[in-house]
């Protein structure tokens, strides 16, 4: 009898210590889900370190350079976190394992927040580089031969603006119909010198340059790779839609960081800053 009341006691002591194990487990998860929202307030003059999301080419140089130096007054350290895709930045930021990215455009940003469901905003334009027409085999768009082999990115959204860039240069032209957002390659309506589209990740368009006749790289891509634009056989006519955007968590957004970026970004000291850096020749900013 005596041991059975001594085992039912010793029972119910580790029901107890699991249930308090779970429950510490539980406020820890709970007061950790808001850490990324209060590491982007100032911290009593203190400095708050914040991560980046990049991706190769010149957007890590811009923040450690220009845009990190340029917020040090207001409190906050900038760090980069180099990703070699256009998709694990925006879902880091998502989980909140990086604070902030600056790779994509806003066309980019809208549709892979909508087909991924995240919660993401921009705070912001920066200079950006824009898309190049590179070839090793023709020295303007006018030697492209008939059935030429040309690559572009196979992502959604800058498949549609390396097809909108073909149509700039009157390579091809689209659908009257379609959102020029939004097209595809069956969304070509004439292709008059019969060439062969050839879709890629966007981080292999640069060194596809060696095996196919023409290929249309993403600034970011081209710089890392040491494309200069002026060996490109044409540069994009940009739009407000691919000048690259500085992201946060949509909750971050009034943060003191936010509000910090957002003030920067169309400030006469950040405009100053670009002119006189490596950056000055990009494309500028609409709100500029």
């Amino acid at each position: 009898m005596t041991i059975n009341i001594l085992k039912k006691a010793n029972d119910v002591k580790r029901v107890f210590a699991a249930v308090l194990a779970v429950t510490t487990l539980v406020s820890v998860a709970a007061c950790g889900s808001d850490s990324t929202s209060a590491s982007l307030d100032s911290n009593s003059g203190k400095t708050t370190k914040i991560t980046v999301g990049v991706c190769p080419g010149p957007y890590g140089d811009m923040v450690e350079k220009v845009i990190g130096p340029l917020l040090k007054d207001d409190g906050f350290e900038l760090k980069t976190k180099l990703f070699n895709d256009y998709v694990q930045p925006d879902k880091a930021l998502a989980s909140g394992s990086i604070q902030a990215n600056l790779m994509q455009h806003i066309n980019y940003l809208n549709k892979f927040t909508k087909d991924n469901n995240l919660d993401l905003t921009s705070l912001g334009q920066v200079p950006t580089l824009g898309l190049g027409i590179y070839s090793k085999k023709y020295q303007s768009i006018d030697d492209i031969e008939d059935g030429s082999t040309v690559s572009i990115a196979a992502d959604g959204s800058n498949l549609a603006r390396s097809l909108g860039v073909l149509e700039q240069q009157g390579l091809v032209t689209l659908k009257g119909d379609i959102d020029s957002t939004k097209a595809s390659v069956n969304d070509i309506a004439s292709n008059p010198k019969n060439l062969k589209i050839k879709t890629l990740d966007a981080a292999q368009l640069a060194r596809s340059v060696d095996t196919v006749d023409v290929a249309l790289v993403p600034g970011n891509f081209a710089w890392a790779a040491g494309l200069k634009p002026a060996e490109a056989l044409a540069m994009e006519q940009q739009d407000e839609g691919v000048i690259n955007v500085f992201v946060v968590n949509t909750k971050d957004v009034d943060s003191d960081f936010g509000k910090a970026v957002k003030k920067l970004l169309t400030s006469q000291e950040f405009k100053d800053a670009i002119a006189k850096s490596d950056f000055k020749d990009f494309g500028k900013p609409t709100t500029w």
